[in-house]
């Protein structure tokens, strides 16, 4: 009885000793450009930054409506969700692949009438099966094992993909944020400013009432009144755009959302930057270029095995007959069992095509990460120099702001005094309120600046900002 059986044993033997073979590259993570230190931290004061809980970056500018707005960008906003579809998509494809280790069973059963007529007369006969079948293509080559370290490694990388895409998502929101608390208070500014143009304009029309101001300087007066009023029209404008910007990125209708009015712009904070090495570690986008180098050396290896014969080993058994009650008896009983090969002794090239393809793929994946590396040290350097550059012009911008509005109350005593024109105090006014506008927007750009650095940091702290390479998390 077991003689039969020798052939698809041996087989079986014969698949577990090649089951350690693979063949194809084992990967190596490529060198990646790192440099010892960031240039633009040369002369910069450390300053102790201010403690932050988990990944949530945002947390450092103390402002609860932003905190609250940055926590439904993870839920809501439907960049995100497209991108955790995606990421879901990789994993079942990577369930998928593993699968190629298992064995195939399949169940069969089928009834069926036939009529012969070999002697003239009509002959009718009913045949029934019922059968269990197995199958199972031993991984000799490491081809499964590659395509399941390529779909991992695909899974791994869209994981990079959906934290790159919340984080963009939630860096957009920052920055709109910030840039609506700027238009509140250029609002508040505006505000002020009419109010202080009106009482101007008020004591020009008493003094040509009186007779010591020209028509002149009254008609100067309204049109720099209205041109302010105008002014805060379009600030009115900019920042219900900005409203509705921030209703999208956090999944709601811009007719639903509603935004209050603050009294102040967040706070500039310190931001930990640590080590050149460690924003490899942070930021999803390199973790993700990495992953796919890894995916795409593992797709070496698939092509690589095509080149292998495949061995399949098959077995199945079930019963036939005639009588569908007799139809279970041991004397109606059927079996298969035994192995088979298949190769491809030709193909035109074809093998040698997908090899060299995927060789290039490959090698357009290590210079795809080598740029991405690249750029995340561009966008920090330049959040860096940024901040560094805009601190002094804050400070020399405040010292503007406070001699305009010394120049602007010293203009309209004289004028009230008699000693100098209108024209003199327009200017002065101008001057001022130019100065405040410009402190304003050097604020709303440092606070920029500070988001964007922290994202070009990886926008977590104090880990990783993605699944490690290791697995899928």
């Amino acid at each position: 009885m077991l003689k039969p059986l020798f052939p698809a044993v041996l087989s079986a033997g014969l698949a577990l000793l090649l089951a350690g073979c693979a063949v194809g590259p084992d990967y190596q993570r490529p060198a990646a450009p790192v440099p010892a230190h960031f240039k633009e931290l040369d002369g910069w004061k450390r300053a102790a930054p201010q403690t932050v809980d988990g990944t949530a970056w945002w947390a450092l500018y103390h402002d609860p409506a932003l905190s609250a707005l940055e926590a439904k960008v993870a839920v809501s906003n439907q960049t995100v969700k497209e991108s955790e579809a995606a990421w879901r998509q990789a994993l079942a494809a990577a369930d998928a692949a593993r699968a190629g280790f298992f064995p195939t069973l399949g169940a069969d059963a089928s009834k069926s009438r036939s009529r012969t007529d070999s002697t003239g007369q009509p002959l009718f006969s009913t045949t029934s099966s019922a059968a269990l079948s197995a199958s199972w293509v031993p991984d000799l080559w490491g081809k499964v094992r590659r395509a399941a370290e390529n779909a991992e490694a695909s899974a791994q990388a869209s994981a990079g993909d959906l934290a790159a895409a919340r984080l963009a998502e939630q860096s957009a929101l920052a920055t709109d944020y910030f840039a609506l608390r700027a238009a509140d208070q250029q609002q508040r500014l505006l505000d002020a400013t009419v109010a202080a143009y009106a009482r101007s304009l008020e004591i020009v029309r008493n003094q040509y009432a009186a007779g010591v101001a020209a028509q002149g300087d009254v008609a100067q007066a309204e049109t720099q009144l209205k041109a302010t009023q105008a002014q805060a029209i379009a600030v009115g404008v900019s920042r219900a755009q900005l409203e509705h910007a921030i209703a999208v990125l956090v999944g709601q209708a811009p007719a639903d959302f509603t935004l209050a009015a603050a009294a102040q712009v967040p706070v500039v904070p310190s931001l930990p930057v640590g080590l050149p090495s460690r924003l490899l570690e942070r930021r999803p986008d390199i973790a993700a270029a990495e992953r796919r180098m890894a995916a795409a050396n593992a797709e070496i290896g698939v092509a690589e095995a095509a080149y292998y014969p495949d061995l399949t080993l098959s077995a199945s058994y079930g019963f036939a007959g005639t009588a569908l009650d007799t139809l279970l008896r041991a004397s109606h009983s059927v079996w298969s069992l035994g192995p088979g090969v298949g190769d491809t002794l030709f193909d035109g090239g074809l093998r040698a095509a997908q090899v060299a393809e995927a060789r290039a793929a490959y090698d357009g994946t290590i210079a795809s990460y080598r740029q991405t590396v690249l750029t995340a040290f561009q966008q920090v350097e330049d959040a860096l120099a940024a901040l560094g550059r805009e601190a002094e012009q804050a400070q020399a911008q405040q010292r503007a702001v406070n001699s305009a509005t010394l120049s602007e109350r010293l203009a309209l005593n004289q004028y009230r005094a008699g000693t100098q024109p209108y024209t003199t105090v327009i200017t002065a006014q101008a001057a001022a309120l130019s100065a405040r506008q410009t402190a304003l927007s050097i604020q709303e750009e440092r606070l920029a600046a500070s988001a964007a650095l922290a994202v070009a940091l990886g926008g977590g702290w104090p880990g990783p900002a993605s699944a490690p390479a290791g697995g899928i998390e």
